[in-house]
Order: C-alpha cells, then sequence, then structure tokens
C-alpha cells in the first residue's frame, strides 16, 4: 500500500535498494530478492486470458534476449531502438540491452513514420525491434538513409517477401532460437553509474525532437527518491498503459516497480483500457490527465442525463467528499458531525460506484506529464481516490515534485523530492538541481548549453512559485500568447480548462497577434449529435446557431480567467487529432504549429470577419 517509507523498511535491507547504483544490479537484485513472486501480467491477444510471470521466469526471458544480443556481437554503447507496444518483449530488449552494456532508445509504437525514420537515423541506432514487417516497411518507406543499422527484429514477420528483400530482417523467434542453440548463457558486462542508460527522445511539440541522453546513475537516483516519498509494496499492482517510450513510465512505472517488487499488468491498449482496468484491478495507476479526463467527462454526462434524485446524491457526495478532503489536509476546519454520518451511505451510493470504472482497488492515482485541471481532480479527491499530482520533465529523469497522501494540496504539484534542489530564476522560471539532471541532448552541446548550466541547474522552461516548499506550476514561459491588444494569455491553461466539458475531445487556443482569442476543437461526436437535437427542439439551425452554443460552453469553462482571454470565435472538427497525422506528440500533447497549418484556412477565415 502506498504510503510516506519508513525508516526502517524490512522489505529494502541494508545494502539492498540504497547499495544499487545501475539498472542491471537493480534487476538482478529483485530477481534474488522476491523469485517466485508476481512480476508481470499479460494478455494473451487471442484469448483475452491473462498470464502471470514470476521474476524467475520473467528472467529467464531476458537471459534468451542476453545471448541474441551477445551473438550479435554489438559494441558496447550501439543504441538498440525498441518500437513495440508495452509488454514483455519490450521489457526483454531493454533489460538485455542494459545488461550487455548497450543504451535502449525507445520509441512510440504508433508514432508516425517520419518521425520514427529521423530518431533512427539521429540515435545511429544499429538495432530496431519493431511489432511487424509491414511497419517495418512504413518506415523504410520514408527513404532516411540508416547505414548504421544492422539488424531489424520483427515480432510479426509475415512476408517471406519481406525477409528475402532485406537480409538485415529476422523474425524474433528465429533470432532467439538460433542463439539459444549457439551460446551459453551470457554473463554480464560491468556497468558504471554514469553509462548511458537510455536516449529518450522529447516529444518535440515545436520541431524535431531531441535525444535526451540519461545515465543510469540519473534513473537509479530518481527511483530511490520516489521511494522516499512514496513506498508501495510487493502486494500492489500497476497498469502499464503509457507508452514506455515516456520517461514518466519508464521510471515510474517500470523501474520503481522492480524496486519495490510489484506487480505490472500491461494493458492491452488505451482503447481496451475500461475493461482492462476491470480485470487487473490496480491498486496504483500512473497516468496523465487525459485518463481523468475521460472519465470526470462521463461521469459529468451522466449527471447531464440523470433524474433529480441521482443528480441531487452526486451533488451531496461530492460536496460532503470535498469538505471530508480539506478537513484532512487542514485546508479548512474539521467536517461536520452530519457530514461524518452521511457520507459511508454516499460512499456506498455513489463513490464507490464511480471508482468502480477504475477496477474498484485503486488507492492511488499519480497525474503527471501536464497540468490537470482542478475540477478534475477535485471530483476524484471528494470520491475518495488520492490523486496525486507530480511535476517533471524527461530531461530530469523524470520526477521533481509529488504530492503525498498526507500532504495533498491539488492546486500544486507538491514538494521537491530528496535531494533534488529547486528554486526561482529570471521571469519566474524553475529551476532544478540534482542527481537526476540529464547528461545533455544527444550530439546538441549548444541546446544542452542553453537549457544546463555549468553548475548543473536545468532551466524547465515553466514559470513557477515556491512557497514553503511546495511548488506551483504558473505557465509556460514559451507558451505565452500576446494578442495585438498587448493581452498576454497561457493557451495551455485555456485548453486545459475547455477539455472539463465533456462536449470537447481535444482543443487548442489561438491568438498570436491577433485582434481576439479563438478556439479550434474536437467535439465528442455523441455529444454533440445530442447539441444539435436540444438546439433543434428549440428552432436553432446553422453554422450560426451551433457557433453560438459551442461559445456557450466554452465560456462556461474559461469563466474563472478574465474576460479578453475568453474565446471569441470557434472552429470545430469531428475529425480526432492523431499521432499519425502529426498534429499530436505521443505523449498526447499539442503540436501547436502543425494544428494551425492543418487548418490556416479556417483560422484566416475566423479573424477576416469579426465574430458576433
Amino acid at each position: 500500500m502506498l504510503q510516506p517509507s519508513p525508516t526502517d523498511d524490512h522489505a529494502l535491507a541494508a545494502g539492498g535498494l540504497a547499495a544499487i547504483a545501475t539498472l542491471p544490479e537493480l534487476w538482478r537484485w529483485r530477481v534474488r530478492q522476491s523469485p517466485d513472486h508476481e512480476a508481470y501480467r499479460q494478455a494473451d491477444p487471442q484469448s483475452g486470458s491473462w498470464t502471470s510471470f514470476s521474476w524467475r521466469e520473467t528472467d529467464a526471458i531476458v537471459d534468451r534476449w542476453r545471448r541474441a544480443l551477445a551473438a550479435d556481437a554489438f559494441d558496447r554503447g550501439d543504441r538498440i531502438a525498441i518500437l513495440m507496444p508495452n509488454g514483455l518483449a519490450h521489457l526483454a530488449m531493454d533489460q538485455a540491452a542494459l545488461s550487455r552494456g548497450l543504451v535502449p532508445v525507445p520509441m512510440h509504437a504508433v508514432d508516425n513514420a517520419d518521425s520514427i525514420a529521423y530518431i533512427l537515423a539521429d540515435c545511429g541506432a544499429r538495432l530496431l525491434l519493431v511489432d511487424s514487417d509491414e511497419r517495418w516497411n512504413e518506415i523504410a518507406a520514408v527513404g532516411q538513409a540508416l547505414p548504421d543499422l544492422k539488424r531489424i527484429v520483427c515480432a510479426a514477420l509475415r512476408s517471406r517477401d519481406s525477409a528475402a528483400s532485406d537480409p538485415r530482417l529476422v523474425a524474433v523467434d528465429t533470432w532467439l532460437e538460433a542463439a539459444a542453440a549457439a551460446a551459453p548463457r551470457s554473463n554480464d558486462i560491468t556497468i558504471a553509474p554514469h553509462d548511458l542508460a537510455a536516449i529518450v527522445y522529447t516529444s518535440g511539440t515545436t520541431g524535431r525532437p531531441k535525444g535526451v541522453m540519461l545515465s543510469h546513475d540519473n534513473v537509479i537516483s530518481n527511483v530511490k527518491a520516489i521511494h522516499q516519498r512514496l513506498a508501495a509494496d510487493t502486494g500492489d499492482v500497476f497498469l502499464s498503459f503509457l507508452p514506455l517510450s515516456h520517461t514518466f513510465e519508464r521510471t515510474a512505472g517500470y523501474y520503481y516497480p522492480i524496486a519495490i517488487g510489484a506487480c505490472v499488468a500491461y494493458a492491452r491498449s488505451v482503447k481496451q483500457l475500461s475493461d482492462d482496468l476491470i480485470a487487473v484491478r490496480p491498486t496504483i495507476l500512473v497516468s496523465v490527465p487525459r485518463i481523468y479526463e475521460r472519465i470526470y467527462s462521463l461521469v459529468m454526462h451522466h449527471r447531464a442525463v440523470a433524474n433529480v434524485i441521482e443528480r441531487a446524491l452526486l451533488d451531496l457526495t461530492v460536496a460532503i467528499g470535498g469538505r471530508r478532503f480539506d478537513a484532512r489536509h487542514g485546508h479548512t476546519t474539521r467536517s461536520s458531525v452530519v457530514d461524518q454520518i452521511a457520507w459511508p451511505l454516499l460512499q456506498r451510493l455513489v463513490a464507490d460506484k464511480v471508482l468502480a470504472r477504475f477496477g474498484g482497488k485503486l488507492r492511488v492515482a499519480v497525474s503527471g506529464g501536464a497540468p490537470i485541471a482542478e475540477p478534475v481532480v477535485r471530483l476524484f479527491l471528494a470520491l475518495g481516490l488520492e490523486v496525486l499530482q507530480g511535476y517533471g520533465m524527461t530531461e530530469t529523469s523524470p520526477v521533481v515534485s509529488v504530492n503525498t497522501p498526507d500532504d495533498n494540496d491539488p492546486r500544486s504539484v507538491g514538494r521537491a523530492l530528496p535531494g533534488i534542489e529547486v528554486r526561482i530564476g529570471d521571469n519566474d522560471e524553475l529551476m532544478v538541481r540534482g542527481p537526476g539532471v540529464m547528461l545533455g541532448y544527444w550530439h546538441r552541446p549548444e541546446e544542452t548549453a542553453r537549457i544546463k548550466e555549468s553548475d548543473g541547474w536545468l532551466h524547465t522552461g515553466d514559470q513557477a512559485r515556491i512557497d514553503q516548499g511546495r511548488i506551483t506550476i504558473t505557465g509556460r514561459i514559451k507558451d505565452i500568447l500576446v494578442t495585438s491588444t498587448g493581452e498576454k494569455i497561457a493557451p495551455a491553461d485555456l485548453e486545459t480548462a475547455i477539455l472539463t466539458d465533456p462536449l470537447f475531445e481535444q482543443a487548442i487556443v489561438i491568438g498570436e497577434n491577433r485582434p481576439f482569442v479563438a478556439a479550434i476543437v474536437v467535439l465528442n461526436p455523441t455529444g454533440w449529435a445530442e447539441q444539435q437535437a436540444r438546439l433543434a427542439a428549440h428552432g436553432q439551425r446553422g453554422t450560426e446557431a451551433e457557433a453560438a452554443s459551442l461559445l456557450r460552453h466554452i465560456a462556461r469553462t474559461v469563466k474563472a480567467y478574465p474576460a479578453y482571454a475568453t474565446p471569441k470565435a470557434v472552429h470545430w472538427t469531428l475529425e480526432p487529432w492523431t499521432i499519425q497525422a502529426g498534429l499530436i506528440t505521443p505523449t498526447l500533447k499539442n503540436k501547436r504549429p502543425a494544428i494551425e497549418r492543418a487548418f490556416a484556412k479556417e483560422i484566416e477565415a475566423i479573424y477576416a470577419k469579426r465574430p458576433a
């Protein structure tokens, strides 16, 4: 169970986690500590049934991959690119590469082919693990020269023509079996703490992604700091669905569970996440805000169509639960006797039913990667789910700060982890220094020098304030819109607020050097059909009536912001922005320039006429 870490942790005895300096050491130590405990759980793609693997069984799988890498005779430091969904194959290649002194380069399994080809060329990958030969053919069709790529291992090699046309291509089973027959059990290579443990490419919201070089010491220090602040145990179950190319998932949802001996279940896909939550019943969830926003939208939609009694019960539950949370964390006085008496019944009738969407056993949910809207987090806190907002970035391995179950202020991102220094620099910029700060950007010394000072302080690019150690992010230095009237607006905050309305699936705010702010939104098809029916029932038809309706929805979501920040015009679509189209990053962040290019004509049309 997640709780503040005890000073004398018997599970991590002297000489245990504290003495570990590299990721291969961490893996070997865990296998020795609890060889027969459940380590991983994975669903069969055909039957859908879940299979469990112990630490001993998983290590035997990893060793097959170690032997195959040893047989290919890669040189220490060679880059091993992994383009696979979360699962045992991804883990096995990662652990095998680390133990051989190689450098994993994790990539998002559904990233577009152009981006993948660029990363393979930029890092000089020597091996690529890819899910299928069809996927490889898409990448090869980009035409990017990849002279360093020696081996392409396909989890599913379906076409004999593919293998015949490219001798580097091999099916994973063939690759593993050939090495098993030829090589004895491989020995790990001695790894130093400052050796490269990964090159993780940033999302690239405004340009080409950059390769962040993280050492073993970077990652291990972050794992230890997380454990000092929040300790889980061997009875916990994580559900892994954020891509392992995301540093947040790598550290908090992959390496940290190894340190504590918890089980990780691999979700089948984001589309099947709702079913997997019910099947796995995780106790800990590591997620970006979008997952919480989706469930929040479902709850709000249910409230909108519920009868008077159901709506009143939900509102009462949220009100009383919110007061209980505030009282527990010292934000207000103690909750009333009436609240204490009413809560058990409301919890059973309302709160437990909502939280059952997470599987019913979830105790703590960590949110990171982007800001989470306060109405969203407050809903879950009121229902009794401890949502802990944290802050970090790829360049810090990644966690810098996090709230805790006994010290949770949802308006902030918590306090810095042990061993991490923070301060406020020029322009209210948050500066970070500590053992988790990256070595630098791969082959980009000038950009490294711009973000990382010689004394180790890292420029985060985020504006913040620090009050008695608690960090609150107030904006993004680069992501500030300045209208032609001189008003300054943080678009990300507005976009987060807009998405609290279940009618909106995606949103971007525009207005740089323009006379007013406008919004481009992707609508929920079901919600929009219902909205159009309501408008028609009141005799309101046509584009102007629909736009006015959407602007009213948007205005309600951003009512806490100044009037000049309220969008005065809107363009809408039902076509989602996708990674494949290059409109969002693998971590679901908007690629603002790309979206603005895609909607250039619509944007010009908005500003060609004054909004009604």
